[in-house]
């Protein structure tokens, strides 16, 4: 297969993917966005650089957002808001943070594949993108060709953090239409020592 063919499979993929997460779960998640005072976003890995993404694009925005982590993250507060990305919803470190997010009073919302996990449990709201089926994880790509299973060519959990960062995109964009948000708007709060 040449690698335009890959390209094609894969966006398709994606858009599937895309298309099927809920609708009531993506407007609860945005209106809890727009009503939060502060954001923390946390994600191990690929989903991690996923969510310190949408969290730059929520500062362009005008939104107080912190990345968990950081240095200069700041002491949480009960009624902040708290969003996890994690594929499989089982992710030790993902999940232990959210424990104590949920502890201190904190919204959560979850991105996952698996709104069943340890981590869909501990939310207030899951955003549901399909990516891998966990019974996949355990066998490898040519075992799962072998007996008919194709799935686009991506390794490990890209095609959840690919759709994620597709969707947390068009979050960024609906937010910007919803609340009447301009492109200027995000260019004034862009960083200038680049």
């Amino acid at each position: 297969m040449r690698i335009y063919e890959r390209i094609h499979k894969l966006t398709r993929k994606i858009a599937e993917q895309c298309r099927d997460i809920d609708e009531k779960s993506i407007n609860k998640f945005i209106e809890m966005i727009a009503k939060s005072g502060r954001i923390f976003i946390h994600g191990a890995g690929r989903s991690g650089l996923v969510a310190r993404a949408f969290a730059m694009r929520l500062m362009h925005l005008g939104f107080i957002v912190y990345v968990v982590g950081e240095t200069i993250t700041p002491a949480v507060r009960k009624g902040d808001l708290f969003i996890t990305l994690s594929g499989s919803g089982k992710t030790l470190s993902v999940v232990t943070i959210t424990k104590i997010a949920k502890e201190k009073g904190l919204k959560i919302v979850a991105i996952t594949s698996h709104a069943d996990s340890s981590l869909g449990r501990l939310a207030d709201c899951v955003v549901r993108i399909k990516g891998r089926k966990l019974d996949n994880e355990k066998r490898d790509y040519v075992a799962r060709q072998l007996v008919g299973e194709h799935e686009p060519v991506t390794p490990l959990g890209t095609l959840f953090e690919l759709s994620s960062m597709v969707f947390l995109d068009t979050v960024v964009e609906e937010i910007m239409r919803r609340y009447k948000k301009s492109e200027e708007h995000m260019k004034a709060l862009h960083s200038e020592l680049e």
